[in-house]
């Protein structure tokens, strides 16, 4: 567990403040481009669409390289040469397949007359699918520290670029949001090659056959995943009546979601940490012990973040413009569907250590097919709130199957009483937060909503994490004997 912490603050350093300092972007493009513009609503829309297409063309591949470079029947360094060259080369060919059907992508997409939009993202998308296996290589390999420093300097760069774009030349058009993303891509891709010539090539057809047996499924679940997290940015000019208004709501759902994204931060630096160690500890005989505790704990600390943006708001609120933040009313919603998410990929190593990944594909496909049916049914009424209550059925769905299954196939004794205290705890304090006016100076609420959060951090402390089991600062709190 001292292990998985340790690595989990490493990949939290470069996921969690990387995402702040990006966090940057969101502020200065939501006060340049104005919601009425549509601008950002364009941005949101076009990432959505990326993110599907990154998963695509790793095709599963992240997950199926820990397993079988753990399992220990295969040589690591043909594991990974086997699944890079498999998405190098459906990154490849998919870019040549854009580059050729530009014109008719862009005219379904309903950006006729910005071709190069298309053309920018996909070459992005390419070089992030061929990254994702050595930035893979560098977890498996324990190099925590490189593998932030990269995804830092991506941050660093691009940030640096835009605000000298932005700010110091004045531009508000959104072509650069593109072309700035790309060059800072195609400058962290350079820092790769040392790794790679380093690597002894060896290419196995009957491992990639095996491979792909194990992770077509979980590509699957990772379309399915990322329908979750980004169809409603994709359906939403699509079945919204005004499209010139859809995209204008979109921008406001899209910039109010950034505020809630911390609660992915911090999913995600859990999952760079949680999955190399649940695999290399698959053996272990108190694996299971081990799995449970990790959920208690995801539990506590991804519910003390929530309390702690949702006290936060008068202050945060600032990071948007004026005419975006009607949209903030999503906060809450989507970082409480951003918990039920952690918590389905901490239940779902189950059926990924017993080889049985088309559980979890089935599972994730259930989920997204509740939120789209919220979202095409609601989202003409009710707008952006729509998409974001779909987002937490979709997940709330997915979690309590596999939770269900599981228990059948791999029963885990989670701590279930003391889990349901934190929530019932959170959920009071969280009412409470509401109750404060709304009229009162922004500094009495925070005041207020600062005490509710320090009243879970006693809890917290009381119960599970006594002073003195802190590393560094705990031997000052132990007794003397």
């Amino acid at each position: 567990m001292k292990s998985l912490a340790r690595d989990t603050a490493i990949y939290g350093l470069s996921s969690i403040v990387g995402r702040f300092l990006n966090y940057c972007l969101m502020p200065l493009y939501t006060h340049v481009i104005s919601a009425s513009q549509g601008g950002y609503g364009v941005v949101t829309n076009l990432y959505a669409y990326t993110a599907l297409v990154l998963v695509v063309l790793t095709f599963g591949m992240e997950t199926t390289f820990f397993r079988f470079a753990n399992k220990g029947d295969d040589n690591p360094s043909t594991v990974f040469t086997t699944a890079f060259s498999l998405v190098t080369a459906l990154a490849v060919a998919f870019l040549l397949g854009v580059w050729w059907w530009a014109d008719g992508i862009a005219g379904l997409l309903g950006y006729s007359g910005h071709v190069s939009y298309i053309l920018m993202m996909a070459m992005v998308v390419a070089l992030d699918a061929i990254q994702a296996i050595p930035f893979c290589l560098l977890r498996y390999q324990g190099r925590a520290v490189r593998f932030a420093c990269l995804k830092m300097l991506f941050i660093v760069l691009n940030i640096a670029l835009n605000l000298y774009f932005f700010l110091w030349m004045g531009v508000t058009d959104v072509w650069y949001v593109f072309m700035l993303n790309l060059v800072c891509t195609g400058i962290i891709s350079f820092f790769f090659v040392p790794d790679l010539l380093r690597i002894r090539w060896h290419f196995s057809f009957p491992l990639l056959r095996r491979m792909l047996g194990y992770s077509w499924p979980i590509l699957i679940l990772g379309i399915a995943g990322i329908l979750n997290q980004a169809v409603d940015k994709m359906i939403f000019p699509l079945v919204y009546p005004d499209q010139t208004e859809g995209i204008r709501q979109l921008g406001i759902y899209g910039a109010c979601v950034k505020v809630a994204m911390i609660m992915a931060m911090i999913t995600q630096a859990f999952r760079y940490a949680y999955e190399p160690f649940v695999f290399a500890r698959s053996r272990d005989a108190d694996q299971r012990q081990t799995y449970a505790l990790g959920m208690k704990y995801f539990i506590i600390f991804t519910l003390l973040a929530f309390l702690c943006v949702m006290g936060g708001i008068p202050l945060l609120k600032h990071l948007i413009g004026a005419d975006y933040r009607e949209g903030l009313g999503v906060v809450p919603i989507v970082m409480a569907a951003e918990i039920m998410m952690g918590v389905y990929f901490n239940l779902s190593f189950w059926y990924k250590l017993i080889d049985k990944t088309i559980f979890g594909a089935v599972f994730s496909l259930v989920g997204c097919a509740v939120l789209i049916a919220v979202n095409v049914l609601f989202i003409p009424r009710y707008g952006y709130m729509a998409c974001a209550w779909g987002g937490f059925l979709g997940y709330a769905t997915a979690m309590v199957l596999s939770y269900v299954v599981g228990q059948h196939y791999n029963p885990i004794r989670y701590p279930l009483g003391s889990i349901a205290v934190y929530v019932l705890l959170t959920a009071f304090l969280y009412g409470l937060m509401t109750l404060v006016p709304r009229h009162w100076p922004d500094g009495a609420r925070l005041a207020v909503n600062a005490v509710l959060v320090a009243a879970y951090v006693g809890h917290v402390v009381w119960h599970d994490f006594p002073l003195s089991s802190l590393p560094g600062v705990g031997r000052y709190f132990r007794k003397k004997t």
